[in-house]
């Protein structure tokens, strides 16, 4: 299992941007950024970056909350909302921007980067992967589709400025159609676009073990297609 550990990277504004880090062992492939729910870095964030840079990946976690002072929210979900609502847009985008830069640093080409993100972090992913040019991209249980969540604008009028391929991986949703209208909305981009449902998991897919195992794969055969 590969070790994480947390550096500090100073910014232009006095903040100190942290990332939590790891390393595969031997030559990486290439280089993942990974985007945090919207409690903040948690085990589960964690453990999907050691999990990467088991495969291979150098890996590399922006915390979104410093300015906050904050790594991991364990309140109630009113405080997570504030947290949330006081992101701002540019400032993420920054944030992710230095990881990014982060990466180039350790000799990570562009076309060799990829993003995922859950949650929060599954949206700023897609909006990322419209920015930005970079090697793929993979959104799980991003929110905020039809309607904008706190400062990011909603994902389907991003989606169709995507750069690079997208993959969306998604569990039970009450709207179902809002998924169609993601998909159609991303496939407007006329880059590499799928999207994965699993009826019948929970959000998290923490419910069936097999569901997330598939989630899983799907997720690194996809930076494994396009990330060369």
């Amino acid at each position: 299992m590969s070790e994480i550990r947390t550096e500090a990277v100073p910014l232009v504004d006095g903040s100190d941007l942290r990332l939590t880090v790891a390393e595969p062992e031997g030559t990486a492939r290439g280089g993942i950024v990974v985007l945090h729910e919207a409690r903040g870095v948690t085990d589960t964030v964690r453990r999907l970056v050691e999990g990467i840079a088991g495969d291979g990946w150098l890996v590399v976690a922006p915390h979104l909350y410093h300015r906050d002072g904050a790594d991991e929210l364990d309140g109630a979900e009113d405080q997570v909302a504030d947290h949330v609502a006081r992101l701002d847009g540019e400032q993420v985008m920054a944030d992710t921007d230095t990881a990014f830069g982060w990466l180039a640093d350790h000799e990570v080409a562009p076309d060799q980067m990829g993003v995922i993100g859950f949650d929060l972090g599954g949206s700023v992913a897609l909006l990322v992967a419209a920015r930005r040019t970079l090697g793929a991209a993979v959104t799980v249980a991003g929110g905020g589709i039809d309607e904008p969540v706190g400062p990011l604008p909603a994902l389907v009028s991003a989606a169709p400025g995507l750069t690079c391929p997208w993959l969306g991986i998604y569990g039970d949703r009450d709207d179902k159609a809002e998924l169609d209208r993601l998909l159609d909305a991303a496939r407007e981009s006329e880059v590499a676009t799928d999207l994965v449902t699993y009826p019948g998991s929970g959000h998290r897919f923490d419910d069936d073990p097999a569901t997330a195992a598939d989630a899983w794969q799907r997720m690194l055969n996809w930076f494994d297609s396009h990330l060369r």
